[in-house]
This record gives structure tokens, sequence and C-alpha cells, in this order.
């Protein structure tokens, strides 16, 4: 072992660091120069990967938490051979590979795309709990770490609870996770802001703590060893660290430990540009160049990884040939495809609260779909994902036999969690909790949407209807904040969301199977407590009139000629519209209704069809239980929408539909008093 040519890949990782923010004129060097020395012994040393093929499935995954410190990972992924010192120099530029925070590119070497604290560690549970899961179903053969970094900003963040406690509780002992801790945040010194002993906070949860000076590659490869040697707990490596290590100042003293060079370049910060890049023995005339002796030493660490892939590549081989169907099982699960399903089968009680319907589905698919884990923030028995439950077990500390993630009263957590499990591979993840509570989630729901990963959201109790439980527990601008997400393009051009809120136990059926096709973007269903008629199925088959779900929206009734209105809604509110159709029909009108689980599949379809549904000249009338905006785009600039516009209150749900003017007796009245207004 040479240690000086470690030193100074570690210092190499500095500099590049540091130029790349000096040359963006934009960055956070610090952090990244004082995080250099490890991040060289673990992707050098520990992290076991194939220089060849990236997305190797039994690689060890690596989560960076503190995306500001980006320039480190990319600093070292040079290293590595995924990035090129040309790539280094565009850093924060328009359509640069190096952006200001990593964005997931696994082919890159990213795993994660992170920037708001707390949620790439979060993620790293995720994937360990994938890892067991996956583990329990085909052999040690198929273990492998998950190793995280995080930062005092991200230990900070209330989610770090969230992640501690469940790591903790389940003894991830796949889980390895180093904290860097420099006692220098953005705007202040830690102490500023905290107090708490860190290092008992994780061993109450049960963690194995271990701390050491997080500059010294002895005590960092010691660590090392030692967790990556854990059998029953997660570990935590608590290395003190320096902010801006190797930093001078103009007149060549220490400019380490600063404030200042967390998030400017370091010769806005007050130092010396030039002279630190000599201190750590570059060349200020071109920084960006990597030391031929660590070149070679990365070469020679890469051909070890590349060996060792290539063993366990030979393992695998031998493994398939004794084991083929659980060979074609595992291919299966990382193919992100279900098995073949017939969603026409399954049955379904009349007349039932959609939440109830997907319990039905759930109760399927817990006997049919192997791989996916389904997780409840302690409300499994209300959002009803027990559907699932009862045909599988919930995780518990070394027993992931089973399919149930109880993640406790912690939302956010879960959806990070969520979006861990996903990035690992072999899984499908869904979780549920009230719609409200998706305020909690929406940050994790937003990098799943960026990331384009495939998570399930449950979402119940999806409006007043909850009742006596009052306005805390009611949403209503809820479900226009979420179809915001089906308005957004994610970086491949589509809507970054598919939000389905099903008319009926029918639609709820198809939108489990729409959600569970779509392996590009997240799906959220949106689903009622209260009991909703079901529609009428002109044709006979309900659930093969309901497949028009997968059009956005469509005609769930008709009249003859052209329609004198339009009625549109979606989730219980279609039932609604159907009794005030009726009335309305009495004084010789001309009714058509409409049923829109999703603006955004409807949107997405040839402007034909949409104006089969919802033709030019035809007044329309939309009812939704949340903010009116909600159908505004749909039912157009000259249409009138019926929604809530306040807060709700605490009383029984069809109180509340009374006071509100949730009635078809409301709906005859308005749609009259709107076609009067516009003659």
């Amino acid at each position: 072992m040479n240690k000086e040519v470690n030193l100074r890949a570690a210092d190499n990782i500095r500099i590049l660091s540091m130029a790349m923010v000096e040359k963006a004129r934009s960055g956070h060097p610090g952090g990244a120069m004082g995080g250099a020395d490890f991040i060289h012994i673990l992707f050098s040393e520990f992290l076991s990967f194939d220089p060849d093929n990236p997305g190797w499935i039994n690689r060890d995954r690596f989560f960076l938490d503190p995306g500001h410190m980006s320039p480190m990972l990319y600093s070292v992924l040079t290293l590595t051979g995924h990035f090129k010192t040309e790539e280094l120099r565009s850093f924060r530029q328009w359509g640069s590979p190096t952006p200001g925070h990593p964005e997931l590119d696994v082919t890159r070497g990213i795993e994660n795309t992170s920037g708001p604290l707390g949620q790439g560690h979060t993620m790293a549970v995720g994937a360990a709990i994938a890892e067991r899961f996956l583990v329990a179903r085909f052999g040690e053969l198929f273990a492998h770490k998950t190793f995280a970094f995080i930062s005092d900003g991200g230990v900070q963040e209330e989610i770090s609870q969230g992640a501690g406690r469940l790591a903790g509780f389940l003894g991830l002992n796949n889980l390895v996770m180093f904290y860097d801790s420099n006692d220098i945040q953005l705007s202040t010194e830690t102490k500023a802001v905290t107090a708490e002993d860190t290092a008992m906070k994780y061993t109450a949860w049960g963690w194995k703590v271990i701390q050491i000076n997080g500059n010294d590659h002895d005590q960092i490869r010691k660590a090392l060893k030692e967790a990556v040697g854990e059998k029953e707990k997660p570990v935590i490596i608590i290395g003190k660290t320096i902010m801006g290590k190797g930093l001078l100042d103009n007149d060549g003293n220490s400019f380490e430990r600063k404030t200042s060079t967390h998030g400017m370049p370091v010769s806005e910060a007050g130092g010396s540009y030039e002279k630190s890049l000599a201190n750590l023995g570059a060349n200020p005339a071109d920084p960006f160049l990597v030391f031929d002796d660590v070149k070679t030493l990365y070469s020679q660490r890469l051909s070890e990884k590349r060996k060792a892939a290539d063993e366990w590549k030979r393992k695998k081989e031998l493994w398939a040939s004794e084991n083929p169907e659980l060979e074609k099982k595992l291919n299966l699960f990382y193919s992100g495809n279900i098995p073949e399903i017939d969603f026409s089968a399954i049955v379904q009680k009349e007349n039932s609260a959609t939440r109830a319907a997907s319990a039905a589905v759930l109760g399927v698919l817990a006997s049919r779909i192997e791989n996916m884990i389904v997780a409840s923030a302690d409300l499994s028995n209300s959002d009803k994902t027990d559907g699932f439950l009862k045909k599988t077990k919930a995780f518990t500390r070394g027993d992931f036999s089973g399919s149930f993630l109880q993640a406790g009263v912690a939302e956010l957590t879960m959806a990070a969690v969520m979006n861990g499990m996903a990035l690992h591979g072999g899984v499908i993840p869904a979780c549920g909790t009230f719609f409200v509570f998706s305020d909690y989630m929406k940050p994790a729901v937003r990098l799943a949407c960026l990331m384009e990963l495939p998570v399930k959201y449950i979402w119940t109790h999806d409006a007043f209807r909850v009742g006596e439980d009052g306005p805390t527990h009611q949403p209503v601008e809820q479900e226009a904040q979420i179809r915001l997400m089906e308005q957004l393009k994610n970086h491949s051009g589509s809507n970054s969301m598919l939000v389905l809120r099903p008319a009926d136990s029918a639609e709820t059926t198809v939108s489990w199977k729409l959600a569970l096709e779509n392996l590009n973007t997240p799906s959220a269903l949106l689903l009622s407590r209260q009991n909703i008629s079901d529609l009428p199925a002109e044709s006979g088959s309900r659930y093969a009139e309901a497949l028009k779900t997968e059009k956005g929206a469509y005609i769930v009734a008709d009249c003859q000629g052209t329609p004198d209105i339009i009625l549109i809604a979606s989730g219980s509110e279609v039932a609604t519209l159907m009794g005030g159709a009726e009335l309305l029909k009495k004084d010789g009108l001309k009714i058509r209704i409409v049923s829109a689980p999703s603006e955004g599949l409807f949107r997405n379809q040839s402007p034909d069809y949409r104006k089969t549904v919802i033709p030019d000249g035809i007044p329309v009338f939309g009812l939704t239980a949340g903010l009116p905006v909600t159908l505004q785009g749909l039912a157009g600039p000259i249409g009138k929408v019926w929604g809530v516009s306040s807060f709700g209150y605490s009383a029984p749900y069809k109180v509340l539909d009374e006071k509100f003017g949730f009635t078809s007796e409301n709906v005859y009245r308005q749609v009259k008093e709107y076609l009067a207004s516009i003659k």
C-alpha cells in the first residue's frame, strides 16, 4: 500500500473539486475537499462495481446525500473512468453531464439525484431493504452493500430520524453510512444550531457507531473493514473532517474550516486559489489534470474490480444453470414488468369505496406479483393496504421473507425509502397513507418524478368526506397540487406523473392495471373513504367500459344527438353527476357525462379523440371535491366548475355533502343557472 500515492489521489480529488467550482464561479468546494479522503478510500478499495457494466445488478450502491458536494463525486468518478476531465470543465453549465447537484445516471456511476438534504441517505435505506428482500429469495450470492454519505445538514433534517429509526429497527447490516462531520454549514458553524450527541442518537436507534478522524486514511480503512464485517446492525462512521482541507489564504496561511468556502469559489471566499492549488501539488496553469501515479493506482484498482465482477458472473452463470426457474424469476423482477394478470377476473363488491376496491386488487397482487413491496405509514387498516398485508407479512429485524413495510408515522421517510427501492431495482414499491398527508411526502414525490421512478402511491380519504376528522384531515387543494405534476414534464419530455382518481370499483381495478404497467413515472391513485355507487354498464360489462380509463377521460353516459351540456368529474363526484343528470333530463335536456380520472392522460390523446369526448362549442359543467381549478382546464374558459373553495369542517360526510352542495339537487340548480347565464 503506497501511502503517498493514496494521499495524492485524495489531493487530486480536492484539486479537481476546487477547480470545477472556480471555473464555474459557482458551487461548494469546502465540503468536497474535506470528504475527499473517505471517498477515495471507499471507491478505490471497498466499493464493488464493474467498470465495464455500470448497471451490474450486484454492484454496491453509493448514495450521496449532500448533493452540493457533487464536485467530490464527479472527481472520484473521473478517476474511475466514468467522466472525462473535459466534462469537469463544464461543471454547472447548460447541457453538461456535471450539473450543480448530481442527477441519476447509473451509466455514469450516479445512483441517485440528490440536493434536498436528508433524502439521499434515506433512499439508501430503501436500497438496503430491497437488497435484503432479494437475498431472502435468491440467496447470499446476491448480497452486496449499500453505502451512504451524509453531512451535518442531512443529520439535522427531520427525515434523518425516520431513516435512522427504520434502518436500526430492521437491523440493516448491509448499510454503511459515512457522516462527514466538519462542523461547518452554509451560514454558520453547526454549534450555532445544535448541541446534540449524534453518536448517542444513532446508538439509541440500534446502529453500530464508529468515530474516527475522517481525513486519516488508516482510520478510514479500519472503520470500513469493521463496518463491512458487521453482521447485526447498520453502521455509521462519524468522521471528523476539515472543511476546505488544504486551502491557503493570500499570505500562505491556512484557510481551512471557513464557513465561506461552503458555498462559493475559494477566490471569492477570501482564500488564494493559486496558492491552494500549489499547496496540494497541482499546476495552477492546468488544474484539471489527473496525476500519472493516481491514474496508475486507479487503473490497478479497476482491474481488480473487473476481475471480481467477472468472478461473480461466473458464479451467477453456475447458479442459473442449477436454478433455471429462479433465474427466470430474477430476470422478470429486474425487468420491472409484472406477470400476466387477468384484472377483469378480480371480484369487486358492489358500490364499494374505492379504497376497498383497491384492497381487493392488492389482495390479488400479493399472490401474483412476488416482488411487490407495499408500505403504509401506520394506516394499513385504514388506507386498506392491509388487503396486501393479509396475504403476506411485515418485515422484521433479520426477516425479509414477507413483502410489507410498516413505515410508522413517517410519510416523507416512507416516500424516500420507496424511491431507494425503485433505484435499487428488482422490486415494485408502493406506499399508502391519507391523501392530505401527501403534503408530507411531496419532496420525495418530486424527486421520484425527476428521477422517473415507477413508485406507486396509494392516497386514500381523497376529499372532505373524511367527515368528522375535520379540516386537518380533509384534502381540498391537494388534488390540484398533485395534478400539477401531470402537467410538469420530466427530462424525457413525458408527463412527470400519472394521477388517477377512479370513479368506482371498476375504474379502481383498471387504475391499478395502468399504474403497474407504467414503468416510466410515478403513479398515484386517489381513493375514497366512503362507498360510491357503481357507474352504469351500458354494454353490460362495467370493467370493459372502465378500460377507457387509459384514455384519461371518457364518456360514461350519453344522449342521442348533440348534448345540451357535458357534465365532467372524477372520483365519487361522477356518481353525483349521474343523479343530477336524471333531474336535468326531466326538463328535456340532453346530457353527456364524462369521467376524467386523469387529465394528464387525456391531454396526451389525439385532438380528434379529445373532441369526441368534449367537443368545441358545447357548455361544460365540472364537479370536484377539490379546488375549482382542478377541473377548470377541462371545463374550458367559459365552462363552470363547482368545487370547494375553503377548508372543510368537522361533520358527518353526508352533512358536508349537503352543506358544500355535492348533491344531485345542487347539480341540477347549478347547471340550470349556468345555462341561463350563457344564453
